[in-house]
């Protein structure tokens, strides 16, 4: 009979070198370990950004072709995820392997392109045997290591330092703290390159128009409101009982009141009705001017939708009317449509 205790348990048989004894205060003090370790080698980088930093950006920035970026082990992974980054930010880039680069990849790379290698000691073999072939291309090389005595620091035309005192991992092997300086300084890179670049957020959301990032970026409220005779409107000199039946039909919580040029009076909702429920004997004959707000809360056709969001929120609104320049209406938004747009 199974137990809580063995219910999804992991077969012992897996695990035959398990301490179940583990020191739960040993796990923590190393986990505190690692963290300071390698936020200690990152912290360590700020000093060390300078005129070779620059040059790597400038050189970045000029060049006509792509920036390829190559690494092996760790390092190639590091690679992956800033070629990544910078093609998301406005610096086409990508990544190849090198082992791959030296069967036949090496003809992706350009004279009019500008190649990283990542290598923390500078002396992988598998980075440095393409070197040669890298300069007879013409391609321009930086190098992040971290080791500037290297072969690779060496032969680039820019070599980042990112050397770290010591690694994270309690034997000195893993790749830890020098894994995370490369990529920390790898960012930096792509970041001054967005910067520089003048890369804008509706940059960013057009290489991420399938995420709900890019649709936070790029859903404009035109995109979402509701028009026509979807929206729920009646006269300034309608009844109470007319813009009720509006309200009903049109499944919005609320109508638009308009003056005779279409510019907007004012919007009655289903609080109004409740505020003037009261007051009003006969809703045939009541004019619902005489309840409406007259200020309702409005936004522009080209806001992005994700500002029309944060009003709803700041003013604890569930609809919101959108209007132009000259106070015209053009359309409504509910919450519901800002949800069905995924952009909340």
């Amino acid at each position: 009979m199974e137990t809580p205790c063995t219910q999804n348990a992991i077969p012992i048989a897996i695990l035959p070198c398990m301490n179940f004894a583990v020191d739960s205060v040993a796990i923590v003090r190393r986990a505190r370990a690692v963290l300071a370790t390698e936020a200690a080698a990152v912290a360590a980088l700020e000093a060390r950004v300078g005129d070779a930093f620059v040059a790597a950006v400038r050189v970045m920035m000029a060049a006509k072709g792509r920036v390829v970026v190559t690494g092996i082990g760790k390092s190639g992974h590091v690679g992956r995820k800033l070629a990544a980054t910078l093609a998301s930010t406005g610096t086409p880039a990508f990544f190849v392997h090198p082992a791959e680069a030296s069967h036949g990849d090496l003809g992706m790379i350009s004279a009019d392109d500008v190649v990283i290698a990542l290598s923390n000691s500078g002396e992988v073999s598998e980075v440095n045997f393409l070197l040669t072939p890298i300069k007879r291309v013409g391609a321009k090389l930086i190098a992040i290591t971290g080791n500037e005595n290297s072969t690779l620091a060496k032969e680039a035309d820019i070599a980042l330092d990112a050397k770290v005192s010591e690694e994270a991992c309690p034997l000195g092997l893993a790749p830890t703290a020098s894994t995370a300086a490369a990529m920390a300084l790898g960012d930096a890179l792509a970041m001054a390159l967005l910067e520089a670049r003048g890369f804008t957020a509706e940059d960013f959301a057009r290489s991420h128009p399938g995420g709900s990032l890019g649709r936070r970026l790029i859903t404009h409220v035109r995109d979402v409101m509701r028009t026509g005779a979807a929206i729920p409107k009646v006269a300034s000199d309608a009844t109470v009982e007319q813009a009720l039946f509006e309200i009903t039909g049109k499944g919005m919580g609320m109508t638009v009141v308009a003056n005779g040029d279409d510019t907007l009076a004012g919007i009655f909702t289903d609080g109004d009705l409740r505020r003037c429920l009261p007051k009003v004997r006969d809703f045939a004959a009541a004019k619902v001017a005489d309840y409406m707000t007259k200020l309702p809360v409005t936004i522009g056709p080209n806001e992005l939708a994700v500002e029309a969001v944060s009003l709803l929120e700041t003013t604890r609104k569930t609809q919101l009317l959108v209007v132009d320049d000259a106070r015209r209406v053009l359309g409504a938004i509910h919450m519901h449509d800002l949800l069905r747009a995924k952009v909340v």
